[in-house]
């Protein structure tokens, strides 16, 4: 009688096992950190300069290296907190971009975080923005 547990526990073993293997080769989606951070790209953005501008446009790059025409405000990426008080209310567009869209992002975050509802990043930055024919300024 003791044959038959046993050989059920493996059998449980051997299931619980496969199905912790199955689960770890499977790719697990990107989670989205949150819902109030939009990216957009190079031609994207164009648009919404071509329009009448209904957001602030927030260079967040450290050390400056330049920027977008129409740019509003120059924030550092990493003391964006420290700088609140320079922003929109927290349902205004705000778009942020740096050179390369890395120090953008952690910002764009780090606003979602502090409930801005209306946060946009710029993927690539200013590389992104060059790349795609258009000038920088200032620099």
């Amino acid at each position: 009688m003791k044959l038959p547990i046993v050989i059920v526990l493996l059998l449980a073993v051997g299931v619980i096992l496969g199905a912790c293997t199955a689960a770890q080769a499977t790719p697990q989606p990107t989670p989205v950190v949150s819902a109030s951070v939009t990216r957009i790209a190079a031609d994207q953005l164009d648009k919404m300069l071509a329009g009448p501008k209904d957001f602030t446009l927030v260079n967040v790059h450290v050390p400056y290296e330049g920027d977008l025409a129409n740019t509003d405000l120059s924030l550092p990426y990493d003391q964006i907190d420290a700088h609140l008080n320079q922003l929109p209310g927290r349902v205004a567009k705000i778009v942020l971009y740096c050179r390369s869209g890395r120090m953008s992002d952690i910002a764009a975050r780090r606003l979602a975080e502090l409930g801005y509802t209306h946060v946009y990043d710029l993927t690539g930055g200013m590389v992104a923005w060059e790349a795609s024919g258009r000038p920088l300024v200032g620099r």
